[in-house]
């Protein structure tokens, strides 16, 4: 259906929000063999309350998650490379806002020379999402789409197309009067996670979302208080996230082998908490950095390490800080 074709520009925007592909691919001989090791064993993460910074200007809330961090080069995870690793997601809760999936679109998945659409806005309606934007390829055509997503049995996404607009008419009408084909409009040949399934796309977000990537089964997906809230594993997973240094916000690491800056840490016992519980700890992977370096660690009888960091929007060098 043409109408439904068109509307890949809209149901693109889901892909990047969620951290939910398919189950994750094998893995490489090299890398089945890092991790059975001590060296790259098992590295056990859990994060509650972070907003998490995949950019400077996309970040996802994660409520809750329970997972490991996965080698994707043979290595170790670095966190000074996050194409190094993925994470595994056991389970989760996650929400993003508009926004974030504005700048998703056009600073990431349309933001490559010759792209279809641009100039792309996002917004909800209800229980529906609307995506306002431009085919850049048709001349600067401006059209408008909205429709509802659901997850699939297999953790994709299905997305089902309730309105086409453009110039402020029925896409279908427009196209007929204009001769246009909708093929034509937007070629999803290079586009990859796409499939279409009569008149809906299931999306394939693995190959979409920036890294760092984070693989998991999408168990839910709906709008709740104007947030795209997505969960992962078993619905009504019992929450077993627990702090060993006290935090109420944080992200901790245990087991295998992690490298920050000039440190690798063997048997990991590290954790990073939030200095500040009364909002969700603000943790930016490409900057982690200055959050360590601003704040203070202190070592467990363990041996385990308790980072104490400041927000990064709170960093007085921050994008967001300098914006206040």
């Amino acid at each position: 259906m043409r109408a439904f074709l068109l509307a890949l520009g809209f149901s693109l925007f889901l892909a990047i929000l969620v951290a939910h592909p398919r189950p994750v691919r094998a893995q490489s001989a090299a890398q089945k063999s890092d991790t059975s090791s001590n060296a790259g064993g098992i590295v056990r993460t859990a994060m509650k309350n972070v907003d998490f910074h995949l950019t400077d200007t996309i970040v996802v809330h994660i409520a809750a998650l329970e997972g490991k961090l996965a080698s994707d080069n043979g290595g170790v995870p670095v966190f000074d490379d996050k194409r190094s690793f993925h994470l595994e997601v056991d389970s989760a809760s996650i929400q993003v806002q508009p926004q974030a999936m504005t700048n998703a679109l056009n600073e990431y998945v349309f933001a490559k020379p010759g792209a279809p659409l641009k100039n792309l806005a996002l917004t909800i309606q209800g229980n529906q999402v609307v995506l306002k934007g431009v085919l850049a390829n048709k001349g600067g055509i401006h059209f408008e789409t909205q429709g509802t997503m659901a997850a699939t049995p297999d953790g994709q996404i299905r997305v089902h197309t309730l309105k086409v607009r453009a110039f402020h008419l029925p896409v279908k009408g427009l196209m007929d009067l204009l001769g246009l084909d909708t093929a034509g409009l937007l070629d999803t040949s290079k586009i990859s996670g796409v499939v279409v399934d009569k008149d809906d796309l299931i999306l394939d977000p693995e190959l979409l979302l920036p890294p760092p990537k984070m693989h998991g089964h999408l168990s839910s997906i709906q709008i709740q208080n104007g947030l795209i809230s997505m969960v992962f594993g078993a619905p009504g997973r019992k929450e077993t996230i627990a702090s060993r240094c006290g935090g109420r916000n944080f992200q901790s690491f245990r087991g295998g082998t992690v490298r920050f800056g000039k440190l690798t840490m063997n048997d990991t016992d590290l954790e990073l908490v939030d200095a500040d519980p009364a909002d969700p700890f603000d943790f930016s992977i490409d900057h982690y950095m200055d959050q360590l370096v601003a704040g203070y660690s202190k070592m467990t009888k363990q041996g385990g390490l308790c980072a104490h960091v400041p927000d990064y929007n709170k960093l007085p060098h921050s994008p967001q800080h300098q914006t206040k």
